[in-house]
């Protein structure tokens, strides 16, 4: 995309938002409420031939453009900024050797399953401390062992384009502490084929797993439809 994108109308934004949090909508589940149907219409077509949102007979959702808008998006600005976010990713393992999943509620790649992770913020000390926090936020465990065992840096493309760039410091631990529930489930390493993973997913494990001091693997994942 080489045209920034300033998604400024409130029924645009509306549409956006609640294609942020589904992986398909129906025409009315997207229309703000008390909002005039042709007005509402006219800027749904806007959107669909900018490509931030395309139909199908599933319904309406996200394009590709759309995707990287919404991953993009700054939480104070409404235009893109074309940089790699940089997180924590947590590999995490119980004493069965199984690997910690959680699902993704939000695009880009709604309903697939991921390492835990989350952004760094400002007024994190240190990657670990980074980490600590969202141990505590996202899953209710205090870590104290956890092992800064490589960096990954991800980038996904789609027909020729950058969708996503995301530099991910991986840390590893074990944990029998977390239980399973609708969005997080303890998966065999060796059955992680059978599920729908984000990108990247599967080949960090499987790096990881190699037991280095430290690694460092730059990953470039076509997208899969």
């Amino acid at each position: 995309m080489n045209e920034k994108i300033i998604v400024e109308h409130h029924i645009q934004k509306h549409v956006l938002s609640v294609l942020t949090h589904k992986e398909f909508a129906r025409f009315s589940e997207l229309r703000p409420s008390g909002v005039d149907t042709n007005l509402y219409s006219y800027h749904l077509k806007l959107l669909q031939k900018n490509r931030l949102v395309e139909k199908s007979e599933s319904g309406y959702s996200l394009g590709h453009i759309g995707m990287k808008y919404v991953d993009n998006l700054s939480s104070t600005k409404t235009n893109i900024h074309d940089q790699s976010k940089i997180i924590t990713m947590l590999l995490i393992q119980n004493s069965d050797g199984e690997v910690l999943l959680q699902l993704r509620d939000k695009q880009p790649y709604i309903n697939s399953w991921t390492l835990p992770y989350g952004e760094i913020h400002m007024d994190d000390t240190s990657t670990g401390a980074a980490v600590i926090r969202q141990a505590r936020e996202k899953l209710d465990i205090e870590v104290e062992d956890a092992k800064h065992t490589g960096d990954a840096y991800i980038r996904v493309i789609n027909e020729g384009e950058i969708l996503t760039s995301t530099l991910a410091h991986i840390f590893r631990f074990n944990s029998d502490d977390i239980k399973p529930d609708f969005s997080t489930i303890w998966a065999k390493p060796h059955k992680l084929r059978s599920y729908k993973l984000a990108p990247a997913v599967e080949e960090i494990i499987a790096r990881s797993f190699f037991n280095d001091p430290f690694f460092f693997e730059e990953f470039n994942v076509e997208l899969r439809n």
